[in-house]
């Protein structure tokens, strides 16, 4: 136990503080635009400043400070503490050495975990998974990652790409995806699919109010906008929604049975939805799954919101500190 830095590196933000491993609060919450088009070395240089003023702002002294976990949106090597693909930010991040640099910057103990893995392992312990031994965390946002703990132990899987449930094949014809495969989950059900599904109904001249809740700027359509749209009424909206819970609800099943966890966490920013996309995904299941008995498994919205990533890669570098 002890007091961590937490990072959570994205697409549009990175985010960082002080976590307090016992308790899970935050100090000295900082957020600052990731910038990825000026490349890795310019974002990486960015962290560490960004690390710094937090240290700073929390009035302790760095030796206070036990060590730095952050939390990377795509595939890396955990040991090596080297980023390998990063789908969502722009620039060239194959083999960056993230670990090295930051430890070479900081000189301080520092790990690497994959944000999802960091976000299910932070609401297992202090979010919508506590009080139970195994769940699978869903982040539905822009991709859909997860993540699992079995019997109170974060699985991370051959070089920590357990969870990877947004690249389970829902659909064998379906879109291409950019792992190279087909019909992924992430193809169907991610933030972007469902714009895609409004803007499609747009330009088609669908009955929906999407439009006009967007002004009729196409650039406006987004997840949030569909899911005004739905609550609203919207049929078109709604039926978005239902199908993108319906993918969803045919992977959650599939975890399911594999896994029979207690307890299923749907997170990340489409979440937001609610019922719109939590009632689809629970329906599908009770379609679906007849082996474990789907009535004993809860489906349950995350409870940690967006600093979920933060704490759990700050859990995480105490964890590793403690092996």
């Amino acid at each position: 136990m002890g007091a961590y830095i937490g990072v959570d590196l994205g697409g549009t933000h990175i985010g960082a503080a002080v976590v307090d491993s016992a308790t899970g609060e935050l100090s000295a919450l900082r957020s600052i635009y990731t910038r990825s088009r000026e490349g890795p070395e310019a974002v990486v240089a960015r962290m560490v400043t960004l690390i710094e003023e937090v240290i700073a702002e929390s009035g302790q002294a760095k030796t206070a400070i036990s060590g730095i976990g952050i939390g990377v949106p795509g595939r890396l090597d955990m040991q090596a503490g080297v980023v390998h693909y990063l789908p969502n930010l722009h620039g060239h991040w194959q083999g960056v050495p993230l670990l090295e640099e930051i430890v070479a910057a900081l000189e301080m103990p520092t790990t690497l975990i994959n944000d999802v893995r960091a976000m299910t392992l932070a609401e297992w312990t202090f979010g919508a998974g506590q009080g139970v031994d195994t769940i699978a965390c869903l982040a539905v946002g822009t991709g859909v990652g997860g993540g699992f703990v079995i019997d109170g132990k974060l699985h991370l899987g051959l070089g920590g790409v357990a969870g990877e449930i947004g690249h389970q094949v829902v659909e064998p014809d379906g879109p291409a995806c950019g792992c190279g495969g087909r019909g992924c989950l992430e193809t169907l059900a991610s933030g972007p699919a469902i714009t895609a599904m409004g803007l499609e109904a747009v330009t088609r001249g669908l009955v929906t109010r999407i439009g006009e809740l967007a002004g009729y700027d196409l650039n406006s359509v987004s997840p949030g906008l569909i899911a005004e749209a739905a609550r609203g009424g919207d049929a078109v909206a709604r039926a978005i929604y239902d199908k993108a819970g319906f993918y969803l609800g045919i992977a959650v099943a599939n975890v399911l049975t594999a896994l029979a966890p207690r307890r299923i966490v749907i997170g990340g920013g489409v979440a937001q939805a609610g019922d719109l996309l939590l009632e689809p995904i629970r329906r599908t299941v009770r379609e679906r799954v007849f082996i474990v008995p789907a009535e004993q498994v809860e489906i349950v919205p995350a409870r940690l919101g967006v600093n979920a990533g933060l704490i759990g890669a700050a859990l995480w570098a105490g964890h590793s500190r403690g092996r």
